[in-house]
């Protein structure tokens, strides 16, 4: 598949534009509009958003890819979402990504097989009335079996909490021509050992997942890395956590090692809506954001 167009280097990954109540519309409309002048070029919603609750994100932004990051195929009937999907104008679904993952045995009471769950819920969104197209979804793929999926029925790969030599390796199994967007969790703080403290915060569920234990396991770690919320090798491999300047030298390490666009996730105490806001507009002073901004990859 093509990479998907119209993206460049840096987006926003975040879990706080998702609307859950009708309260926090408003906000998430105005930060969408935000962040799509100062420029960022993908919206990635974070949870398990629906197309609907995409589709307000979309018609708050002029120019930016919405996605949704990750929508769980256990909580989300693959008719019900084609049938949201066609119900975009056209204009919405050219900017529309759908990006699918499997989710978590502990979060999820149907969980199994879910490589095969995966595959026939590609094949639901192809036989549907009005097909999801392929071009427009990615999988959230961290294991090699999940990446040649994300290469031959999908745009490619989205994965959540990969490191710079996850995205190496990732590339060379989906090859040159498939999209690949890791999610970069960032933490503007350069008192050191506190920007560590909020990412362990943040880190601590998911060690209890082990869809990502196992991942980190295949690139090198240990268990000793995963006690006590993360070892300080673990939080620095898989977080950005300094000033803006350290942020971007950490995309554009990602971008060398063969993403195509990084999903920048800021992680703060609290993760109020506000701070984020702030925040974002540091980032989007010193973030590559338009194509040639930085070099290619080879």
């Amino acid at each position: 598949m093509a990479p998907i167009e119209g993206l460049g280097p840096t987006g926003i990954w975040s879990m706080q534009l998702r609307a859950d109540d009708a309260d926090q519309a408003g906000e998430i409309r105005d930060a969408a509009a935000e962040l799509d002048e100062l420029g960022f070029t993908a919206l990635w919603i974070g949870g398990s958003p629906s197309p609907a609750q995409a589709a307000h994100v979309l018609a708050a932004t002029r120019r930016a890819v919405v996605g949704t990051s990750i929508l769980s195929i256990w909580q989300h009937e693959a008719a019900d979402v084609a049938a949201r999907y066609a119900a975009l104008d056209t204009a919405a679904r050219e900017r529309f990504v759908l990006g699918l993952g499997v989710s978590h045995a502990k979060l999820a009471a149907q969980y199994a097989r879910p490589y095969s769950a995966m595959r026939d819920y590609l094949a639901a969104l192809d036989d549907a009335p009005t097909p999801v197209p392929a071009d427009r979804r990615v999988l959230a793929a961290l294991g090699p079996k999940m990446l040649h999926l994300a290469r031959d029925r999908a745009a490619g790969a989205i994965p959540y909490l990969a490191t710079e030599q996850h995205t190496a390796e990732a590339r060379a199994l989906l090859g040159d021509g498939p999209f690949l967007a890791p999610e970069l969790p960032v933490v503007l703080d350069t008192d050191l050992p506190r920007a560590r403290e909020t990412a362990r915060g943040h880190l601590r569920p998911y060690l209890g997942l082990p869809n990502y234990t196992a991942n980190f396991a295949r690139l090198g770690f240990t268990e000793d890395d995963f006690t006590g919320s993360g070892s300080d090798r673990l939080i620095d491999t898989l977080f950005a956590l300094g000033d803006t300047g350290r942020i971007r030298a950490r995309v554009e390490k990602y971008l060398a090692a063969g993403a195509d666009h990084v999903a920048v996730q800021v992680v703060a105490d609290g993760q109020d809506l506000a701070v984020l806001r702030r925040q974002w507009r540091e980032l989007a002073g010193a973030l590559p954001l338009e194509r040639g901004a930085v070099t290619p990859r080879p």
